[in-house]
């Protein structure tokens, strides 16, 4: 089956909307919520009209058909992954599923793989989205470790000259986003991953921007743990996943405690369910994972090799295009070589909020301000950027009407 933008779109009732006085929506904010096709929708809804009770207790027909749905999507999520299903832990978002890993490995006692003391290292990057930074600044502080970075050349790729110095036999734990949610850069994985696990270190991906958007196998990328979020791949909110190897899982300690993620329990102690259950405490949320599975599904009838080549033409497109207006500079890579479709710009001394208040007044929808990465923007020498984020859904038609609003608003701007 051809791609086609247009047939993909009628899948979304919100683009059936008028907004900001009749004018066609054009959304550019896909980089921080992805919009919901109608079968999503309906999956999620239906579960509540007619299959709600809770999974995984009780045995009585509407919580066994809970505990199917459940189940069903953890199989779908890990098909889609190239994982396993014991591999699969269910949060509430990629934020919940990095800090789980955080205070996990900072609860893990002596002796254990995890167990972080005084003088270890953590290795990040100056291009995380604070969900991927700010856990791990806290690690360390809490544990003694020294966090450690990679840097981001003026182009808006990593400066990998130096991985033998920053990745050392102190180095514990690697946690790296997979793709930049302000510069659009795709990180190149084989060195890092090579040498993180060459100094017995683990890998963590941040996939946030590349699991909704490009295939992502993770036997294939040899990563430890990936996290990534339902609402940004078509699926709800309040839905994310946290995907480890099986036998790291294992080792990890639990992160919140309660009901379903136990194995026994007295007045004294307790002993705890094999992964992922010992992950899960508490009424999972269920109609949203149940949407969730059905969003991977549907991404996977479209066919995740054909969406990642539309927005690598999207972006070609509008890199050109918005390169030859006066006065725009585009952060990152000015080419689609690694590169993914998040565009962030500055427009002269046009301040980012105030023309993302004039796009919107054209019915366009962006991002204004640091996108949630203020040391990133901090270094590519900007407070703010106005950001563009293709899908699926997206045309080049959106991208002209970016680009003749921001022309517009040159002029009104003066």
């Amino acid at each position: 089956m051809s791609f086609d933008a247009v047939v993909i779109r009628a899948d979304f009732p919100i683009f059936d909307r008028k907004i900001r006085d009749g004018k066609r929506l054009v959304y550019l904010d896909s980089g921080a919520t992805s919009q919901k096709p109608n079968i999503v929708i309906d999956a999620e809804s239906d579960f509540y009209r007619l299959h709600n009770a809770a999974a995984h207790r009780g045995a009585h027909q509407l919580a066994e058909e809970a505990t199917d749905g459940i189940e069903s999507a953890r199989k779908v999520v890990a098909d889609f992954l190239g994982g396993k299903e014991d591999e699969i832990v269910f949060t509430k978002s990629s934020t919940e599923a990095l800090n789980l890993l955080a205070y996990a490995i900072g609860s893990a006692p002596t002796g254990n793989k995890f167990h972080l003391k005084a003088g270890d290292e953590i290795v990040v990057s100056e291009m995380e989205h604070h969900a991927n930074l700010i856990p791990w600044q806290q690690l360390a502080a809490r544990t003694g470790a020294i966090l450690k970075w990679f840097e981001v050349t003026p182009e808006g790729r990593l400066d990998l000259s130096n991985i033998d110095s920053i990745i050392t036999t102190k180095t514990k734990i690697v946690a790296l986003t997979h793709q930049s949610n302000v510069l659009g850069t795709i990180v190149p994985l084989d060195d890092l991953v090579k040498r993180t696990h060459d100094v017995g270190a683990v890998c963590i991906l941040d996939a946030c921007q590349s699991v909704p958007h490009m295939p992502v196998n993770v036997a294939d990328l040899d990563i430890d743990f990936l996290a990534f979020s339902g609402h940004k791949a078509v699926g709800p909110t309040g839905v994310g996943v946290l995907w480890g190897r099986a036998n790291l899982l294992e080792e990890l300690p639990p992160f919140l405690f309660g009901g379903s993620m136990i194995e026994s329990v007295t007045m004294t102690e307790a002993t705890w369910a094999p992964a992922p259950r010992k992950f899960e405490p508490g009424v999972p949320n269920m109609a949203q994972i149940v949407g969730f599975g059905v969003a991977l599904k549907y991404l996977t009838k479209i066919g995740m090799g054909a969406i990642h080549k539309h927005e690598i033409e999207l972006t070609k497109y509008a890199l050109d295009a918005m390169s030859g207006i006066d006065s725009l500079r585009i952060l990152g890579p000015l080419n689609t070589d690694m590169r993914g479709g998040a565009v962030s710009f500055t427009l002269g001394e046009i301040h980012p909020h105030d023309l993302g208040q004039f796009l919107d007044d054209a019915g366009i929808a962006v991002r204004t301000g640091h996108h949630c990465a203020w040391p990133l923007t901090r270094k590519m020498g900007v407070a703010a950027t106005t950001r563009a984020s293709f899908y699926l859904y997206n045309t080049t038609e959106d991208i002209d009407q970016l680009c003749e609003s921001i022309l517009a608003a040159q002029k009104y701007f003066g």
